[in-house]
């Protein structure tokens, strides 16, 4: 019997599962609920639609990340935070890999889908970039964001086909595609994100 408390995580976790399966286009909000031995009510009562459940299961995977944070990561260059923060989420992401994957693939042919995917893929950048220290706000916090969806979106298609131990290659991808975003737009050289709001950003962007 699952608690009250957890139902929403319970259904996200059938919600990944059942993508992995039997795929998420032809997953249904009525199959989530079977599955998950709940109304079809009490499941849109949590989760109105799939895009919400998809939501719901980034933000918990920000929350994974931004917990696995080390304080010792402070005193790394910005490139190298930031790398860290991401292989973080790829960790995270690793036990719903099929999952995703089906997801993916499913938004590719729904235009709605693939818009909400992208509000969300913009939330959580922004929050990536500031469990980095690195700040998402103002016009140039809007280019990292955007340079930062981008190197995502490009290493996960190789991270979707890393069979190795380590995720040796993409780790690779990803070094190869900040370092090259640090030359092109300046992604990484910035200082830290400012504590105050009286103490203004220094350096180039």
């Amino acid at each position: 019997m699952v608690r009250k408390a957890d139902i929403p995580n319970h259904i996200v976790k059938i919600a990944l599962s059942l993508a992995a399966s039997q795929g998420w286009r032809d997953t249904t909000l009525g199959d989530i609920a079977d599955t998950a031995k709940l109304s079809l009510g009490e499941l849109l009562a949590i989760y109105p639609t799939k895009a919400a459940i998809i939501a719901a299961y980034s933000r918990r995977i920000d929350s994974q990340v931004l917990k696995a944070i080390d304080s010792d990561l402070a005193g790394e260059p910005p490139r190298d935070r930031l790398f860290d923060v991401m292989m973080r989420r790829f960790d995270a992401l690793e036990p719903d890999r099929d999952g995703l994957r089906s997801i993916i693939h499913a938004s590719l042919c729904d235009p709605v889908s693939a818009v909400c995917g992208n509000f969300v893929l913009r939330r959580s950048m922004i929050v990536m970039l500031e469990a980095a220290s690195i700040s998402a706000s103002g016009l140039r916090g809007l280019v990292r964001v955007k340079g930062l969806s981008a190197i995502f979106l490009s290493v996960l298609r190789v991270w979707f086909n890393d069979d190795s131990e380590d995720m040796a290659r993409t780790m690779s991808a990803l070094d190869r595609s900040l370092r090259r975003a640090e030359l092109v737009m300046g992604l990484c050289r910035f200082p830290p994100r400012c504590k105050t709001e009286a103490e203004p950003e220094a350096g180039p962007a």
